[in-house]
């Protein structure tokens, strides 16, 4: 599966990302408009959780996994502003960005 990308957009969407709203024969199941505007939030959800991750490992938290783990528990809970699926990519990504192992998620 490709990146998304058009020419009056200069952002890319990582294929990883796409999947979350692909079915089966890789087709967008919601406008591309809709998928760009949804990976830019959860992108920016995990650029900005990565301070607090950073924070609660070194506040004494006993291992990074523990911190992915909670961030995930907070993120996929009823009534959070993003789906499960979503959740799971944000901690994914989280852990890339802090160059953390990424936990075993469901």
């Amino acid at each position: 599966m490709q990146a998304m990308h058009d020419g009056d957009n200069q952002i890319l969407v990582p294929s990883s990302f796409i999947a979350l709203y692909s079915d089966a024969r890789q087709r967008l199941l919601a406008p591309a408009d809709e998928v760009r505007a949804r990976y830019e939030l959860c992108e920016d959800l995990a650029c900005h959780l990565v301070e607090q991750a950073q924070q609660l490992y070194h506040g004494g938290a006993r291992s990074e996994e523990g911190v992915l783990l909670g961030i995930h528990a907070g993120l996929a809970a009823p009534g959070a502003c993003v789906s499960p699926q979503e959740a799971r990519w944000i901690t994914l990504r989280l852990a890339e960005l802090l160059d953390w192992r990424s936990p075993a998620l469901a």
